[in-house]
């Protein structure tokens, strides 16, 4: 039986709702993060692995609503039926990538999983993608189920309809998207972006970090390992974050 109204009654309701969405994060806050990929590729590969995986360490993960969108250079034709760039493997990966998503609508669960298969294909290695079901103790049933049926070809072309609706248009994978500006060129500084893209309050310290001294440490990061630990241009770039970082400390400039 419920009790009479009151007005105390009344009040108490309302402070403990009030209550409730003081302590409920605030989605409208978070800064839209899209990533646009093929599997194969291994500029996209790179960038998951040596770049994107680290706002779930950073912290970023908690402002950021991710979406990974595998499709990327794959044409498609008029019957439903697609082409992807890096032949059929990637038509394959990238259903079962799209799979986990759907599967596994939780960024901390899918992605791990995104993570596990590009790291493989960073190493050359992809073949052995589905080892990272076991590694991950994840159940390969239901991923198994939708990338062999109906459901893997409709993830696809709803990640199809998704690319070409970009606006502007992609040029080149990955392609990656900040609250739907595109960030060209200068993708691989995206966590600056998101910083500067974030309304809220207490942003993560990353975004402290997230400096020109920071977006230099990335960038000399990449070459480091695309070209190995001391070439000339490791050593510019080291030089060149010495420079700021002095700059910095000495406040001749605050505008980095």
């Amino acid at each position: 039986m419920a009790l009479p109204y009151s007005p105390m009654k009344g009040l108490l309701l309302f402070h403990l709702l009030v209550l409730t969405l003081l302590m409920s994060p605030i989605s409208c806050n978070k800064v839209a993060l899209g990533l646009y990929y093929e599997s194969l590729c291994p500029y996209s590969a790179s960038f998951i692995i040596d770049s994107l995986a680290r706002i779930f360490t950073n912290g970023l993960i908690d402002i950021v609503d991710l979406d990974l969108v595998p499709w990327g250079n794959t044409k498609l034709y008029g019957n439903h039926t697609f082409k992807c760039q890096h032949g059929p493997n990637e038509c394959l990966l990238n259903t079962v990538e799209a799979c986990a998503i759907d599967v596994w609508p939780d960024v901390k669960v899918y992605f791990p999983f995104v993570y596990c298969v590009e790291s493989l294909v960073y190493h050359h290695n992809y073949t052995h993608w589905d080892t990272c079901f076991e590694k991950l103790g994840l159940d390969a049933s239901p991923v198994a189920d939708c990338y062999s049926g109906e459901r893997g070809r409709e993830l696809e072309l709803k990640y199809a309809a998704e690319t070409n609706a970009l606006d502007p248009p992609h040029r080149y994978v990955p392609w990656v998207v900040v609250d739907g500006q595109p960030l060209y060129d200068d993708y691989r500084d995206f966590i600056s972006y998101i910083c500067k893209a974030y309304k809220g309050t207490d942003p993560p310290s990353a975004c402290t970090e997230s400096s020109v001294g920071g977006i230099w440490k990335v960038k000399m990061n990449t070459i480091q390992s695309l070209y190995g630990q001391e070439t000339v241009m490791s050593k510019l770039f080291r030089a060149g974050q010495a420079i700021v970082s002095w700059l910095q400390g000495n406040k001749i400039v605050d505008w980095f």
